[in-house]
């Protein structure tokens, strides 16, 4: 249940506002670890088609968040907030090679630039039936940064520089970084629930985005979107709340 942030008294695994570094990747890992070892396995279906997302985490300007992108004008899901990933292919050799080479194809960042942390789950069904099956990874600003061990593991990850992306368009209209510390802002959360049952937070972006010059089409199209709001919402909702639940953010 997602109904009450943390505290000052009751501080979450990692920092909300201090830049990502090892030990703080090694605490995502761990406990990803932990909370995968409660999880029943998938129970992998051969006629289900997959997909797979990489939830990729990044320190910009020294700020840890979360890299999101609002997809164009597309044929479903036209204009709403993802994560970069897509259909696993026949070509691809895992799950995890299908959202490396999505987030490639739709941003720019080469696999030799993210470091994999673990997998989250249990792995849902999206709207169009898809099975997605989502990745945590820490997007490094280069493939020689990935390899960075400063002697001082609490030192500061270089930062991504959002001018290096590169947007593939018209599939991905706009890119935005998410601060971690905005996602326990109560003005910015909105209970809802996933599939009807499930308590999540979605969260509103609209004025991190406005400032862009993007324009989107609005969530008219959910059960309680408001028109011209823009809102992490739905699965990539979900996953988000998930993932700040394992890392003690949410409770």
């Amino acid at each position: 249940m997602f109904r009450t942030l943390t505290s000052n008294t009751s501080p979450s695994l990692i920092s909300l506002t201090s830049p990502f570094t090892r030990n703080s990747l090694n605490a995502i890992r761990t406990a990803l670890s932990v909370a995968s070892s409660k999880l029943l396995p998938n129970n992998f279906d051969a006629n289900e088609t997959n997909a797979a997302v990489l939830i990729p985490f990044c320190n910009v300007n020294e700020t840890p968040g979360v890299l999101l992108e609002i997809r164009g004008k597309l044929r479903t899901h036209s204009g709403e907030v993802s994560f970069p990933g897509g259909r696993v292919d026949k070509e691809d050799d895992s799950f995890i090679a299908a959202a490396l080479r999505e987030t490639n194809e739709e941003v720019g960042v080469f696999s030799e630039q993210i470091e994999i942390l673990g997998e989250l789950g249990p792995a849902e069904l999206s709207l169009g039936g898809l099975r997605v099956w989502p990745y945590l990874g820490f997007i490094h600003r280069d493939a020689r940064s990935r390899h960075y061990q400063p002697e001082d593991p609490d030192a500061p990850l270089p930062s991504l520089s959002m001018s290096s992306l590169t947007i593939s368009q018209p599939e991905v209209a706009h890119v935005f970084h998410l601060p971690l510390s905005t996602l326990t802002v109560p003005s910015r959360l909105k209970s809802d629930l996933f599939r009807g049952g499930r308590p999540y937070w979605a969260i509103t972006v609209s004025d991190l985005v406005a400032g862009s010059g993007v324009e989107w089409e609005s969530n008219t199209g959910r059960d309680g979107g408001s028109e011209g709001n823009l809102e992490v919402w739905g699965l990539t909702g979900w996953y988000l709340s998930l993932l700040m639940k394992v890392l003690e953010v949410y409770r």
